[in-house]
């Protein structure tokens, strides 16, 4: 049986496209129909097009020794360390090579195994750097007084009008209709006492 070429492409939100990874690796001579995609984060282990290559408990996978998984980037594989490391133990377990097209990796060498190792822990350390920017950009946003996330739908003239309405009889529905609000948020500004 003759080796086999597959790639893998992952994006982390619908809003994301995965042609220019698909692209990448066509162009790396990766047949079209064996390239495998998923639409999630990285820091997630269970994920449909991983374990289609890779199997599952009750499947086997398409995988086999001897072949070659080819990435565009090893942080398109997973972000986190230990997840890495768990992947690229299996792939040396399971004698398949692989190749990422950015790092220029090999995993048949040692040299290729120990640079997979290093690039996963700064892709980690990149994550961590962003989230925790992130938090710091909320919590200044917060010190000054600004709303973080989506404006609030019930403005405090909105609150008074609602209240007018309520106390004149008109249900809630009408009022959250007439507001042009959901129910929800004329409960949460005026709950039912």
């Amino acid at each position: 049986m003759s080796a086999r070429t597959f790639g893998y492409v992952r994006v982390s939100t619908l809003r994301q496209s995965v042609d220019q990874q698909t692209d990448a690796l066509v162009a790396a001579g990766v047949p079209v129909d064996h390239i495998y995609g998923d639409v999630s984060s990285g820091a997630r282990w269970e994920r449909d097009g991983l374990d289609a290559l890779r199997g599952t408990a009750k499947r086997p996978g398409v995988l086999r020794p001897g072949d070659t998984l080819v990435v565009v980037a090893l942080d398109r594989l997973g972000r986190s360390l230990s997840e890495m490391v768990k992947l690229l133990d299996w792939i040396v377990a399971e004698d398949i090579e692989l190749r990422s097209l950015r790092e220029g990796i090999d995993l048949t060498t040692p040299t290729g195994r120990m640079l997979a190792g290093i690039f996963a822990s700064l892709a980690e350390y990149e994550r961590a750097l962003i989230l925790e920017r992130a938090e710091a950009a909320r919590d200044a946003a917060r010190a000054r007084g600004r709303q973080l996330g989506r404006p609030k739908t019930m403005t405090a003239d909105k609150i008074e009008t609602a209240r007018a309405l309520l106390a004149a009889g008109i249900s809630r529905v009408q009022v959250a209709q007439r507001l042009g609000v959901s129910r929800a948020a004329l409960y949460r500004e005026i709950p039912v006492h």
